[in-house]
C-alpha cells in the first residue's frame, strides 16, 4: 500500500469512539505508515490497537501507549480529541474549564516532546477555545494548527440538499462561520442549489429558519438519535483536515484557525480556509449585514470564552502572549 507518509501520525484520545474512528479511517485512506495510538485508558487503548491488527491493514505500523514521553516524541502529525464528550442537555460551552486544562496539557506536551511537529488538529469541545489554549502552550506557529469547524457547513449543506430533493453534492456555498457552537454565524447568501442561487429557491424565511436552527442544533440532535456525542463525521473530517496537512487533498470546509486582524483579534474562529501541505491560510468572509452582524456576534461569544480561560488562569493574558507562544 502506498502511504502519504512514512512520518509519525499520533491520535490522541485513540481509545474513545471518535479516536478509534480516527485510527481506522487514517488507516484506510493509507496516511501514514507510522500511527500511534494515545489514551490514558489502557485497556480500551489496547484494544483498539488489537482492533486495528485485527483489521489486516497491510504496512501499517501501529503502537499504542498510554506514556506522552513515548507519544508524544517525534510526531509530526496530530489530531487530538482528547476531551470529555458532551452528553445530553449539555452545550459545548459547558465543557469548558476541564477541557480546557486538558488542551494547555496537550499544549505542553507538543513544546516539551515534539516541537517540530508541521501540523495538528484538535477537535473536542469547545473547540474554539481548546484548540486556542493548544496553540498558546504549544509554542507554534498559528498556520500549524486548526480545530474542527466543518461539521456546521456539512450539516448545513445536508438540511438544504434534503430540503430541495437533490445530492448533497448539488449544494455549494453553505458555509458557517465564526464560532462551533450555539453562536456560530450561518451565511447562506452564496449558497446555490445544482447551480441555482438560494434567493431564486423561494425558500420562506420560517422555513429558512428552520433549517438554520437544525444546523446549530446538529450535534444535540446526534445526542438524541444515537445517545452519544457524534463520532463519525468528527473522525472522517478531521482526518481529512491532517491528511490536507501531509498533502493530500486540499481541505476547504471552514476550519478553525488562529485570527489577528483588523477586525478580528485573539481567537479562534471558523473562516474560509484551505489547509494544504504549508498549513492553514483564511480569508474573510463576505456576506449580507445580516450574516456580518451574526458574524460578529460570533466573535464577541468567542471574546468571552477567552477571557473566561484567562480569569481561570488557564492561559495568560493576552498581552502576555508571546511570552509563552513568541509567534503569536
Amino acid at each position: 500500500m502506498k502511504f502519504l507518509t512514512d512520518e509519525k501520525l499520533l491520535i490522541v484520545g485513540a481509545a474513545g469512539m471518535i479516536g478509534s474512528n480516527m485510527v481506522q479511517t487514517a488507516a484506510m485512506l493509507g496516511l501514514s505508515s507510522n500511527i500511534c495510538l494515545y489514551d490514558i485508558f489502557e485497556p480500551g487503548n489496547n484494544g483498539v490497537l488489537a482492533e486495528m491488527n485485527h483489521c489486516g491493514f497491510q504496512g501499517v505500523n501501529f503502537t499504542a501507549t498510554i506514556d506522552p514521553a513515548v507519544a508524544f516524541k517525534d510526531a509530526k502529525y496530530i489530531i487530538s480529541s482528547g476531551g470529555a464528550p458532551r452528553k445530553e442537555g449539555m452545550t459545548r460551552e459547558d465543557l469548558l474549564k476541564g477541557n480546557c486544562q486538558i488542551a494547555a496539557d496537550f499544549g505542553d506536551n507538543i513544546r516539551k516532546y515534539c516541537p517540530d511537529v508541521k501540523h495538528v488538529v484538535v477537535i473536542f469541545n469547545p473547540a474554539d477555545v481548546t484548540a486556542l489554549t493548544a496553540l498558546i502552550h504549544s509554542g507554534l506557529k498559528p498556520e500549524q494548527l486548526t480545530s474542527l469547524a466543518a461539521l456546521d457547513s456539512t450539516r448545513l449543506q445536508e438540511a438544504l440538499a434534503k430540503e430541495f430533493g437533490v445530492p448533497q453534492c448539488k449544494v455549494s456555498g453553505s458555509y458557517t462561520y465564526g464560532g462551533h457552537g450555539e453562536a456560530m454565524a450561518v451565511f447562506a447568501s452564496k449558497v446555490k442549489i445544482d447551480g441555482k442561487p438560494l434567493a431564486e429557491m423561494n425558500l420562506s424565511a420560517e422555513k429558512f429558519e428552520e433549517i438554520k436552527h437544525n444546523t446549530i442544533q446538529g450535534g444535540s440532535n446526534i445526542i438524541k438519535l444515537r445517545g452519544r456525542s457524534s463520532f463519525q463525521s468528527p473522525a472522517y473530517n478531521a482526518v481529512k483536515m491532517i491528511e490536507a496537512a501531509m498533502g493530500g487533498e486540499k481541505f476547504t470546509w471552514p476550519a478553525g484557525t488562529y485570527v489577528c486582524n483588523e477586525k478580528y483579534q485573539n481567537v479562534m474562529m471558523a473562516m474560509p480556509t484551505v489547509i494544504d501541505a504549508t498549513g492553514v491560510h483564511y480569508t474573510n468572509p463576505e456576506g449580507t449585514p445580516e450574516e456580518m452582524a451574526a458574524l460578529e456576534a460570533s466573535y464577541q461569544h468567542l471574546c468571552k470564552m477567552r477571557d473566561e480561560i484567562v480569569s481561570l488562569g488557564i492561559v495568560p493574558p493576552v498581552a502576555e502572549w508571546k511570552k509563552s507562544n513568541p509567534n503569536l
